[in-house]
Order: structure tokens, then C-alpha cells, then sequence
């Protein structure tokens, strides 16, 4: 079987996420895309080799011989193009951050749950051997009980007519690079937050620049999770999980592809381990392709997805900012 796709639009995560990924996968193939300007689609396609252009969204999802979107879009319209591709009798990978917000979420998931179909919440790198190896430290308990979780992704956005700088297309460093430290937070404690205290700091009016958050969890692990895109703030992205036994580092635990590094300190032993370099994008196309072939469960579901949006949506709550996808006017 080959799981064919058709892209809504011409973002500049869908080669990384998608198409070459699917270059190396015999069980997939990207079919069609369409995006707000007929040139550009045109000119995506011609790169890399889609045979269809439409000059429609909605002739994307309506192609009758594909199987699969892939929603890139700004995330103010993942919600009305997911429920879409869903209602056409589409599977769908849609990128993070999954919806404006929980409510959003959960439309989402009902539709998904109502038809049978796959729908999957674009956290590529919970997929990767890097990130499994971690929660497996975690689980088998080499840290002892685990006390505290330390995770940030900062990198400087400069430009203010980009999308993550609007709030109106769900703009905000928690929806975009902040999203991964809670989500990370999340999974390597395998719960949800009952408490949450946060701060941030605005650019745009309600666009939080720099968000910092403190997750209290039931087992009593609080984590600090930061997500800063401030001009000229440094680059940064790891997670630290300290426990009664010692402390894991890893270095880029989002793209382990391009460099990474799990550091051990344990009972005052110290080592490194890394794991492969293929990527994490194609790691969850594999994931992805097992869910629409084989319905194997997937580790960033419907559910997952809407127990993450709660979690960037009490961020935002506990900081005093407005719930993205309200209309504010």
C-alpha cells in the first residue's frame, strides 16, 4: 500500500516534515499541493517534483486519489482545513501547534474519533530513538524518583511581519517554539500539570515574546519550561531531568538529526550516549504510515493533542494573556 498525500500549502516546513521524507519511503508519495498564490504552488511543485497543482485548499482535500493532507498552515486555520480533509475522508498530519486552543482541540478529535481516521499531532521528535531513550532512562528509573524537569527552546525571530509576530494566525513563542518544552515536560513525566505558574513578556500587543512557566505535576516533579524568541536572545534547546540519583542532559532533544548528546550523571558516574541521525521527520512518517496501515496507536494522537493545548492554554492563562484564537477586536 502507498499512503498518497496532497499539501495545503507551500510552508517552509513541509520539505523538511514531508517531502523528503517521503522520497525515502516507498509506502508514501506526495500527489498534489495548493497554496494562496498560484505561482508559488507552481513553483514549489516544479522543485520538488508534485505532479498536481491546485489553485484551492478545498481541491486538495476533495482529490479523490489521495489519503493524507498534511496541514502546515498557519495554526489560526489547522481547525477549519483538518476538520476538512477529515470530513473528506482524509487522514491527517497536522503540524503543531495543533489548534488555537483546547476547545479547538477537542473539535478536532471528535471529528477524528468519529470517522476512524488518523489524525496526528506533528511532535516529530517524541518518534525519534534519541527521545525514547530518555523516557526510558526516566521509566527504568536509572535517575531514582525524578524532582524537577528543566527545558527550553530560545532562538532569536526577527522579522515582524512573520506569522509566529501575529495574533491573529496564532502567532506567540508558546504555540511555536515554547510548545516543545511543555510538550517534552510532558511526555518524559507521562503526566499533566495540575498547577501551573507562568510570566512572559509581549512584543506585539498579546503576542508573548518570551514565555516562562513552572508545570506542578501530581508525582510532585515541578518543571521549568521556556520559550524566548526575543531578538538577540541566544540560542538554546535542551532538557534536564534531575532525580534523587543523578541528572540527564540532552542536548537537542527537537531535531537530533543535525547533532545531539544524552549526558548521564548518575551515583557520580558520568557518560554520553547518542543514538542514530536519521531524522525525526521521517521516524514520524514511519509512525504515521504504521497508524493508517496497521492501526498501531500513535504517541501524539487526538487525545495527546488536546491535553497539550491545555497545557499552552493555562501558560497563557497563568501569565494574563488572551487564549489564542479569540477575537480581541
Amino acid at each position: 500500500m502507498t499512503v498518497v498525500f496532497g499539501t495545503l500549502g507551500a510552508a517552509n516546513i513541509a520539505p523538511r516534515a514531508l517531502l523528503e521524507p517521503c522520497r525515502d519511503e516507498p509506502r508514501a508519495e506526495v500527489r498534489c499541493v495548493a497554496a494562496r498564490d498560484r505561482e508559488r504552488a507552481e513553483g514549489f511543485a516544479r522543485w520538488h517534483r508534485i505532479p498536481v497543482v491546485y489553485d484551492t485548499y478545498r481541491d486538495v482535500v476533495e482529490d479523490p486519489d489521495i489519503d493524507a493532507v498534511y496541514n502546515p498552515l498557519p495554526i489560526a486555520w489547522h481547525r477549519e482545513w483538518t476538520l476538512a480533509a477529515l470530513a473528506a475522508g482524509k487522514h491527517v498530519l497536522c503540524e503543531k501547534s495543533f489548534a488555537c486552543n483546547a476547545v479547538e482541540a477537542e473539535e478536532m478529535a471528535r471529528a477524528a474519533a468519529d470517522t476512524g481516521l488518523v489524525l496526528m499531532d506533528a511532535f516529530h521528535y517524541r518518534y525519534h530513538p534519541v527521545f525514547r531513550r530518555a523516557k526510558e532512562i526516566v521509566d527504568d528509573g536509572l535517575l531514582g524518583e525524578v524532582r524537577t524537569v528543566d527545558a527550553a527552546f530560545h532562538a532569536p525571530v526577527t522579522n515582524p511581519r512573520d506569522i509566529r509576530n501575529q495574533y491573529a494566525t496564532g502567532g506567540g513563542v508558546t504555540m511555536d517554539l515554547g510548545c516543545y518544552p511543555i510538550s517534552w515536560a510532558r511526555h518524559i513525566t507521562g503526566e499533566e500539570p495540575e498547577r501551573v505558574d507562568a510570566t512572559a513578556e509581549t512584543g506585539p500587543p498579546n503576542v508573548d515574546a518570551r514565555l516562562e512557566a513552572r508545570l506542578h505535576f501530581p508525582s510532585g516533579i515541578v518543571a521549568t519550561v521556556s520559550g524566548d524568541m526575543r531578538a538577540g536572545v541566544s540560542w538554546r534547546m535542551d532538557l534536564t531531568v534531575t532525580g534523587e540519583r543523578g541528572v540527564m542532559h540532552v542536548v537537542n532533544p527537537l531535531a537530533p538529526q543535525i547533532g545531539h548528546s544524552i549526558r548521564l550523571d548518575i551515583d557520580g558516574d558520568t557518560r554520553t550516549e547518542t543514538r542514530d541521525r536519521r531524522t525525526s521527520y521521517a521516524y514520524q512518517l514511519d509512525a504515521f504510515l504504521d497508524a493508517v496501515e496497521e492501526g498501531r496507536p500513535l504517541l501524539t494522537g487526538p487525545d495527546d493533542a488536546v491535553n497539550q493545548m491545555r497545557a499552552i492554554d493555562r501558560c497563557y492563562q497563568a501569565a494574563g494573556l488572551p487564549l489564542r484564537g479569540l477575537d480581541l477586536s
